[in-house]
């Protein structure tokens, strides 16, 4: 990943990795710290689709955010996800099955309503959507491949950060229609993980308030 921020020109602070660094050097002199991996991974934010504008990455880029996709721990090698991608006019395509989906449960929606719908996935330049094929096995649990499909949407994120773009992983209603899910191609045995919305941030992103470590880390034994 570091080699796709050298590449790419990744644009972010280095005052957190600074920070994290210059910790390292306190407290653990002998740790290696990995700065650009830092900085790329203390400056990521979720940017709402519609603040996503294009250009849109390029098919290399595609691939390379998908070949990172694929990168995640995944036990028994069973590949318990797939991916599906939405660019161009194919993002509409797939709206028309979202809107006639929400017209069929709302027969009064108004036509700004029903637009609203067959956009959802056109909001930003690209869409790519981790779909989770776990399923029961002998050995491994259904369980971990499902977080294995997380893991998935997750490095989809953190490439499209690394090359320079913002995401979105996101799920909404239609994530769960099985009507809706059947014409993208998703079979009743599979579920989708989420649908990432990618594109160039027309504005700085604002971090939100996160956690605060006392309240969400137990040191077993303390």
């Amino acid at each position: 990943m570091l080699a796709v921020a050298a590449r790419y020109g990744m644009g972010c602070s280095p005052r957190p990795a600074r920070r994290l660094e210059a910790f390292s050097a306190r407290h653990h002199p002998k740790v290696h710290t990995m700065p650009d991996a830092l900085d790329l991974l203390t400056t990521r934010r979720s940017v709402k689709p519609l603040d996503l504008g294009g250009p849109p990455p390029s098919g290399a880029e595609i691939d390379m955010i998908l070949t990172i996709a694929a990168r995640v721990p995944d036990h028994g090698k069973l590949v318990p996800w797939r991916f599906l991608v939405f660019q161009g006019d194919a993002r509409l395509k797939a709206g028309e099955a979202i809107a006639r989906a929400f017209g069929a449960d709302h027969p009064g929606a108004n036509p700004e309503h029903l637009e609203l719908e067959r956009t959802r996935l056109a909001r930003a330049p690209l869409v790519i959507a981790v779909v989770s094929r776990a399923a029961p096995h002998v050995k491994i649990p259904e369980w971990e491949q499902v977080l294995s499909a997380g893991a998935a949407a997750m490095n989809v994120v953190l490439a499209a950060h690394a090359l320079g773009y913002a995401a979105n992983w996101m799920t909404e209603w239609y994530a769960y229609d099985r009507r809706v899910l059947a014409a993208l191609g998703v079979k009743a045995s599979e579920r989708v993980a989420g649908f990432v919305h990618i594109g160039r941030p027309a504005q700085a992103a604002v971090d939100r308030a996160r956690p605060v470590l006392a309240d969400v880390v137990t040191r077993f034994g303390a």
